[in-house]
């Protein structure tokens, strides 16, 4: 990127009435440099079957080119137009809940060969119209893409076909899978049954694996429709999501970031979190670093939030603080979900930019400021990298099985709780990783990996973290780790498995902990911060070393925390779920551990630092304060320049900075 992109999503279809240049007027004065339309609206492009109309499109183009906006353009696939299912109802996904009804986006099979065709079809005729406009920079596929649960006989026809291809023989299939249970075999590829109702978690995991095989294979096949027509400089991008709680979580279980994103130029991403006095950055750094990781590469956040919920409507300061927070992972784009708020349907109470009277607002006040500084610092922000020595393993796979086999019945945690268990814990400590997949190479480019509940590994993955260990790298596994081969089949060693040799531990039983705390540890935590709960392994070291081991009557004999050293390296193995507390004292050992604990490391969480080097060379620091309090920083660096303000800053120097705000330091 030339520049910093600071954007929204328009939509001058929605709009109450004409104001497009009104519109545009404001948006130059808040600094937008970048629209996202089209993704949204097939039903204005394609009224009905076969008659195109690109009218808005074409006058936003024209609009936008004028004021010297540039406009990012999307396929519109993601939402189907009421006549392609009135004439063809077999589009909807027939998903577990049973045949799709119209009415929301999302809800057609992405594999139906009909949808497929009207698809390539409305694609062409609008890259026909968009691609040769100088206003556009670029091109979004579809649209937050996912597989939708979609498992009618068509996708099932398609999943035989794959267990054919890697399995080859029904009698394969029936002993990875452990099929003869409840008399599950399969006997004949024709007698194969729709995996909708099995209870098998081989079969079962297998399945979600194929299904996010068609979202890679869905948005490649769009992207090769793309670049018929893409023009040389102009980028083609995807805005992937994440695990939804009520906001963006953690690893998104129907999509593998790493594998979808191959075919793009860059990776973009939506990211939405909790704000007002749950403001933390933490999702904002966690999707930050999933998308940066995917391709090695800055990443566009094509969607954020501005105003959206009541309860997310920002403090003063705050969107400041978010826009800056994505520039401090390495997004080169900040964007929101969008420029104006729609007077009705589905997401009226979703606040963008511009409230309902689509006048200027404290909210859009802020933005100038941020649009301001993005074109006036540009130069010292775009493209910013990084070299980071910690990594987090994260493994759809895992996610897939840990929801096949979750720690117990009655617990709502699952896999992505302990990824952010563990996330959570290094960006308090102020400690930046990327995130890595069991196919990632180069193991050894990092210092310290975690790797949380590593449920479903091949051999070789395993054996990959143990030479890791062996060469001299320091891991941190947690429970569950190493437990079942990639077909969910449990492991017939003592567990962990084949880790043990990195580990130095083995266990055979597992229970539900009930009044257990850790003893004999170095963590320093209150009474109350030391309780293990839902899951705990009942460790025998064998060459490891004992960090703590569990304070209770019937299994105090037994260990809770491991360390082993192994080779070269060490290994950290945590039998058991611990508190945040206790989890930030087992890293802050593996950290000083692998000698990455450095003057940064001297503040943590509220006082929040980021850093990476601008494309002159040069560090740049980003210092937030994510709480109501002033925080103070005693610069732990060489000279440098406060950008916002321009003052110098030299090595010692108190700095003050204010709730909800930030410093930007450029390092001479």
């Amino acid at each position: 990127m030339e520049k910093l992109l600071y954007g929204v999503a328009y939509y001058d279809e929605y709009m109450p009435y004409e104001r497009l240049q009104t519109d545009i007027q404001m948006m130059k004065e808040a600094g937008i440099n970048v629209v996202r339309i089209a993704e949204s609206t097939w039903s204005t492009h394609e009224p009905q079957n076969g008659v195109f109309d690109f009218t808005s499109v074409n006058r936003v183009l024209d609009a936008m080119h004028q004021a010297e906006i540039s406009v990012i353009v999307g396929t519109p696939t993601y939402a189907v137009p009421t006549w392609m299912v009135k004439e063809h109802p077999e589009v909807l996904a027939e998903t577990k809940q049973g045949p799709g009804k119209y009415g929301a986006r999302q809800i057609m099979d992405i594999t139906s060969p009909i949808y497929l065709f009207y698809a390539e079809r409305i694609i062409r005729k609008l890259m026909e119209q968009v691609s040769g406009h100088p206003a556009v920079i670029g091109y979004q596929i579809d649209n937050e893409t996912k597989h939708y649960d979609t498992s009618g006989p068509n996708v099932q026809q398609q999943f035989i076909k794959y267990l054919k291809e890697k399995f080859k023989t029904t009698e394969a299939l029936n002993k990875e899978f452990g099929l003869a249970y409840w008399s599950n075999k399969v006997n004949a590829w024709e007698d194969m049954p729709s995996v909708v109702g099995t209870i098998n978690g081989s079969l079962g995991g297998e399945f979600s694996k194929f299904q996010r095989g068609l979202v890679d294979q869905f948005l490649a096949w769009q992207v090769d429709i793309v670049k018929e027509y893409r023009k040389p400089d102009q980028f083609i991008t995807q805005n992937f999501d994440f695990e939804w709680r009520g906001y963006s979580f953690g690893v998104q279980p129907n999509v593998n970031h790493f594998t979808a994103s191959e075919p793009f130029d860059i990776t973009g991403v939506d990211i939405y979190h909790p704000t007002q006095d749950d403001l933390t950055g933490i999702e904002i750094s966690f999707g930050g670093d999933v998308a940066r990781s995917t391709k090695q590469q800055n990443y566009l956040v094509l969607e954020t939030e501005a105003q959206a919920f009541s309860h997310w409507t920002p403090y003063p300061n705050q969107l400041r603080l978010q826009a800056f927070s994505h520039l401090a992972s390495g997004a080169n784009m900040v964007a929101y979900w969008h420029w104006h708020s729609i007077h009705n349907s589905f997401e009226t109470y979703w606040k963008g930019l511009l409230s309902h009277d689509l006048q200027p607002n404290p909210v859009y006040n802020e933005a100038k400021t941020i649009g301001a500084d993005f074109e006036r610092l540009s130069p010292k922000l775009v493209n910013l990298k990084k070299n980071n020595k910690v990594a987090i393993l994260v493994s759809n796979e895992s996610l897939t099985g840990m929801q096949w086999f979750p720690f117990h019945h009655e617990t709502e945690l699952r896999y992505n709780d302990i990824v952010r268990l563990m996330y959570d814990a290094l960006y308090k400590l102020n400690v930046e990783c990327d995130i890595i997949h069991p196919e990632t190479g180069r193991l050894e480019d990092y210092s310290l990996i975690l790797v949380p509940c590593l449920y479903v590994a091949p051999d070789e993955l395993l054996e990959r973290l143990n030479t890791y260990v062996e060469n001299g790298g320091h891991a941190v596994f947690t429970f569950k780790s190493g437990f079942t081969n990639e077909h969910l089949q449990v492991r017939t060693t003592m567990q962990p498995g084949l880790i043990e040799k990195a580990c130095g531990v083995h266990y055979q039983m597992f229970v539900k902990p009930k009044n257990v705390k850790l003893a004999d540890h170095a963590y320093e935590v209150e009474p109350e911060q030391n309780n293990v709960h839902t899951w705990m392994e009942l460790l025998v070291p064998v060459t490891a070393e004992t960090l703590a081991r569990y304070n209770h009557p019937a299994w105090g004999s037994y260990a809770a925390i491991t360390g082993n050293e192994y080779g070269k390296g060490y290994a950290t193995y945590i039998g058991c779920i611990v508190s945040t507390e206790v989890m930030s004292g087992i890293l802050q050992q593996s950290l000083k551990r692998a000698g990455l604990w450095g003057v940064e490391q001297a503040y943590s969480f509220p006082l929040i630092i980021k850093s990476g080097t601008n494309q002159d060379g040069r560090q740049i620091k980003y210092v937030f304060n994510f709480s109501w309090e002033p925080q103070t920083l005693s610069s732990p660096y060489g000279n440098a320049v406060e950008l916002q303000s321009g003052r110098s800053v030299h090595t010692g120097q108190e700095m003050l900075i204010e709730p909800w705000s930030f410093l930007l330091l450029e390092i001479e």
